[in-house]
């Protein structure tokens, strides 16, 4: 299966308007709240990705604009009939302010899949992703799992990397032997300080922003460690996230 779905939001006279809603099964775009922000769940409308599957999801967001894209629901990564592994590529293109937060994602037993963030963000621009990785369900192993995020402000690299998780499965150092790799990124020109507990850093990025990372057992102990490291960050001072 080939999908791809488009999202393009603007500012008019202070209210943030959908341009572009265009939705293709899987990918499912429900806006939810209009007005000074934009608020629109992604729903996998269908079983996916599964093996073969070939996804990609565009969003732009112009000056002044802000727009809140989530989702509903953990999504599974899954073998299919078809030889070769799933993709799923989102290209973003930042001037307001962009929070993208998918719900977990779980890769399978036997599932091969590729995850690819790419992001262009403008000086002023505010962006604020979020990826939870869940290596297999309940007692079961994980697939294998390619991950890569590429963010770029105002022409200037601030983050690219790749993370290859579930090849090491029987290996007691694969992850100190955790579930769940969790990673948020913020960007809005704000220094910060590094951080850092038992389990999560909190890592400065060039032009200013943060990095994000979380080990845990679990997707709801991620979930708070994320939101812990989060305070240090000026940008949940100023919207109280």
């Amino acid at each position: 299966m080939k999908a791809h779905a488009r999202l393009v939001a603007e500012c008019v006279a202070g209210r943030t308007v959908l341009r572009e809603l265009r939705s293709m099964a899987p990918l499912t775009l429900f806006p939810k709240r209009r007005g000074r922000e934009a608020v629109v769940h992604l729903v996998n409308s269908a079983t996916s990705p599964l093996g073969g599957d070939e996804l990609t999801l565009t969003v732009r967001v112009g000056r002044g604009a802000r727009l809140r894209l989530s989702g509903v629901a953990a999504t599974l990564a899954l073998p299919g009939h078809r030889p070769g592994g799933s993709r799923f590529e989102v290209h973003v293109e930042v001037e307001g302010t962009l929070e993208y937060l998918p719900e977990p994602t779980v890769i399978t037993a036997r599932a091969r899949h590729t995850a690819e963030f790419h992001a262009e963000v403008a000086a002023d621009a505010r962006l604020r992703t979020r990826e939870v990785l869940v290596l297999g369900r309940s007692g079961e192993e994980s697939g294998i799992l390619r991950t890569t995020q590429r963010i770029v402000r105002d022409g200037v690299p601030v983050l690219h990397q790749t993370l290859d998780v579930g090849a090491l499965n029987r290996s007691l150092a694969h992850l100190a032997s955790r579930r769940v790799l969790a990673t948020e990124v913020l960007i809005d020109g704000a220094t910060v300080s590094p951080a850092g507990g038992d389990w999560w850093s909190l890592t400065p990025l060039p032009q200013g922003g943060s990095l994000i990372t979380a080990l845990s057992p679990d997707a709801i102990t991620a979930d708070h460690d994320l939101a812990g490291a989060r305070t240090l960050h000026p940008w949940a001072v100023r919207t109280g996230l």
